[in-house]
């Protein structure tokens, strides 16, 4: 069964460009609603942590260090289905190949500074929200 809890991580090029805020308005215009949401600015440390799964990567390091650029907004987010869902909703990881309507075509700036994050499936939405959100248990149920 699907979960009905993902997460989501507004990058520092979509949020300190303003975006913040529609790209959260399009995500509950599709039917999600905000669980959990912080601002924080992601130390090395745990950028090469959240990200170590893409370590040994050409972009890794690239990837590390935009991530620790500026301000992020993590956000925990429901909807039934919630993984694949917000996957089809973000669009594909180069905007230029991103379906019209989707947060990626309409907000990132490129492949490398692509608005947002999402997770890939239910496991990784569960370890990557208590990343940024400890509580996180009450959330995913």
């Amino acid at each position: 069964m699907a979960g009905k809890s993902t997460l989501t991580i507004v990058k520092p090029d979509a949020f300190g460009g303003g975006k913040a805020g529609k790209i959260i308005a399009l995500l509950e215009a599709k039917g999600f609603t905000v669980k959990a949401a912080r601002v924080l600015q992601m130390t090395r440390t745990q950028a090469g942590e959240f990200y170590a799964v893409h370590r040994e990567r050409p972009f890794y390091g690239e990837l590390v260090e935009f991530m620790t650029s500026g301000a992020c907004m993590p956000l925990v987010l429901g909807r039934e289905d919630a993984v694949q869902a917000l996957r089809d909703v973000i669009g594909a990881t180069d905007p230029a190949e991103a379906a019209a309507g989707t947060v990626r075509k309409l907000y990132a700036e490129s492949k490398g500074r692509n608005a947002i994050h999402a997770s890939d499936s239910d496991e990784n939405a569960q370890r990557e929200a208590r990343f940024f959100f400890p509580e996180t248990e009450l959330l995913f149920g």
